[in-house]
């Protein structure tokens, strides 16, 4: 059993647990050699004994290892001491998701498109792997205090092409989040996770869960069978590019979903673009719920054996009750009725083809009228038959230079009636980007905005004392002045409050070592003291270096470590030849 203060291989020592999962514990250790906090997964005592278990987790560290993204954990060491297996990966001073949820309630939508495109970045490099997390949810996705997203935990991923360990057809994950396609015991594909992440996409959104039950086997049903609600129901102001990413993720036939995180991850970075914001709502091509739920098993077979049997002999008993008479009777009837059914279905036929084509009668394709100058594209859309806006919107681009068109909506090449409205969208060049006063506002709901704007948001800490007038997290001041003006792709850096007691500048001159061990100890920080001999007698005592930057906020349980100079004698030399100069040697005064 892991305990507090105990090194693991003579290393990593533990400072406190900060996790329990189904197959492992986490804890946070502090490594002696790298001089760094992190988190140790280490494989419950009793798995580690099963051949099987011992395999899967060496393999999470495998694929874990394997992947380099700034928004996925990274993990640094794999080992095994006294039967004990674990990996170490990157400390993450964060909450997940779930905690996140409990304090907001849910998210703005620029908030939940950047966490999700976050996701999607990083699970784009596990998929071009061929890597599935499996297990994509809130708890398994943290949010650094600088809006940084990081995905934990890929303790079932499993490379597609490689030997799978586990059986399958058994469901692995939260069964919030399961796709209907596991709930139904198939294996997980690529398109899995991002039903997942459209479920949790959904869940940002509305602060709710779509599916709820009583039971595992209930949500799993409704998975299978319930269509996802309606998200512009539940918040008529979400955009509906937004919800055509949503519909798309949780299609239940993975042949509609989104191939891999890349393909979501793209479609993303463009939803909130205006011209996106009232797009036409998306139409899946193939069909949707299916019938076949071979997981949800009969819970009483005997019984339902019983039924079959019962409803057998009353069909028995009812044939025999039927005299020959009624038969022929019976047989008329069901002709007149075959005759009547056979005339509706010609009629409904005749009306639909009918409807087909008075509904083609008169469309047409818009042309294609993207870099053509504003008069000569509404000529080109007239003489198509359509008719054109009033007024023309703006839209900024690189590549169509000022005044021309960028595009139309409807787009070109959709099939619209002679007739419809066209609306142009102009080009305003590479447009600029007006800065507005964030002082005091929430700094991930900025970050969110701009970025969605195409900003570059860089992020840095403000350590303010508690009788401050700013809270954690509100933005004290900014890189650039409100009414400035940015491009696409520049960058703005926003100053963070982060309210509580500082590091102080401990290499000043004016600390001792007991100082800065009683501060520790009145903040609770692990305190440690690296000795520097030297031979300048003046400089003994006096801290030259700290492990954490002065002005940063203080952190219980953290390690705080000091360098501090050990004045020497040096051999065959007593403590005042070390102090005499050649000077004061040359006169003889020593």
């Amino acid at each position: 059993m892991i305990m507090k203060g105990q090194k693991i291989s003579d290393r990593y020592q533990v400072i406190k647990s900060i996790g329990e999962g189904g197959m492992a514990n986490v804890f946070m250790a502090y490594d002696t050699i790298l001089d760094r906090n992190v988190a140790i997964k280490v494989l419950r005592g009793d798995l580690a004994n099963d051949e099987k278990f011992v395999r899967r987790f060496q393999r999470e560290a495998l694929a874990a290892s394997s992947l380099s993204n700034p928004n996925i954990v990274e993990v640094y060491d794999v080992g095994e001491d006294n039967g004990e297996y674990y990996i170490v990966m990157e400390y993450i001073e964060g909450k997940h998701l779930k905690q996140l949820l409990k304090k907001r309630g849910h998210l703005t939508v620029s908030e939940a498109v950047d966490i999700v495109s976050q996701i999607t970045d990083g699970l784009s490099v596990a998929h071009d792997s061929y890597i599935i997390h499996r297990d994509i949810k809130p708890q398994n996705i943290m949010i650094l205090e600088n809006g940084l997203v990081k995905i934990t935990d890929f303790g079932i991923a499993m490379a597609m092409n490689s030997t799978q360990l586990t059986q399958t057809n058994s469901v692995m994950g939260s069964v919030h989040y399961l796709p209907p396609e596991q709930a139904n015991g198939k294996g997980a594909t690529l398109q899995s996770d991002i039903y997942s992440i459209g479920i949790l996409f959904y869940e940002l959104l509305t602060g709710k869960l779509p599916f709820k039950g009583e039971n595992a086997v209930e949500i799993a049903l409704k998975h299978l069978k319930e269509p996802l609600p309606s998200i512009r129901e539940e918040l008529p102001n979400i955009p509906q590019s937004v919800e055509n990413i949503i519909i798309k993720a949780t299609a239940k036939n993975p042949k509609n979903r989104y191939a891999d995180a890349r393909e979501m991850h793209e479609d993303l970075k463009t939803c909130l673009d205006p011209v996106r914001v009232n797009e036409p709502k998306i139409k899946l091509k193939y069909q949707e719920i299916s019938d076949d739920t071979k997981m949800i098993k009969q819970i009483n077979t005997d019984s339902k054996k019983k039924e079959d049997k019962a409803s057998k002999k009353d069909e028995e008993v009812i044939a025999k009750k039927i005299t020959g008479d009624e038969l022929k009777k019976q047989n008329k009837t069901l002709i007149r009725l075959a005759s009547v059914f056979t005339g509706l279905v010609i009629v409904v036929t005749l009306v639909f083809v009918l409807i087909m084509l008075t509904s083609k009668t008169g469309t047409v394709s818009i042309p294609d009228v993207a870099g053509k100058d504003l008069a000569s594209a509404i000529k080109i859309l007239k003489d198509a038959g359509f008719k054109v806006a009033d007024k023309q919107e703006g839209m900024s681009s690189k590549e169509i230079e000022v005044g021309k068109v960028v595009q139309t909506y409807p787009y070109a090449g959709i099939d619209k009636k002679k007739g419809s409205e066209i609306k142009i969208y102009v080009s305003t060049g590479d447009a600029t980007i007006t800065i507005e006063d964030y002082t005091g506002k929430n700094y991930p709901e900025v970050k969110g905005a701009l970025e969605a704007r195409g900003l570059v948001v860089n992020y840095t800490e403000e350590a303010l004392d508690s009788d401050s007038e700013f809270k954690d997290d509100q933005i004290v001041k900014q890189s650039v002045e409100p009414g400035g003006s940015l491009k696409k792709g520049e960058s703005i850096t926003l100053y963070v409050a982060k309210v509580g007691t500082a590091y102080p500048d401990f290499t000043d001159g004016t600390f001792a070592v007991s100082d800065v061990e009683t501060f520790c100890e009145d903040n609770e920080v692990l305190f440690d003291v690296v000795e520097q001999s030297t031979d300048d007698k003046s400089l003994d005592g006096k801290i030259f270096r700290q492990s954490r930057e002065a002005g940063s906020i203080v952190k219980k349980g953290a390690t705080f470590k000091i360098y501090v100079y050990k004045y020497d004698v040096l051999d065959g030399e007593t403590d005042t030849d070390v102090a005499c100069t050649e000077e004061d040697r040359e006169l003889g005064n020593c």
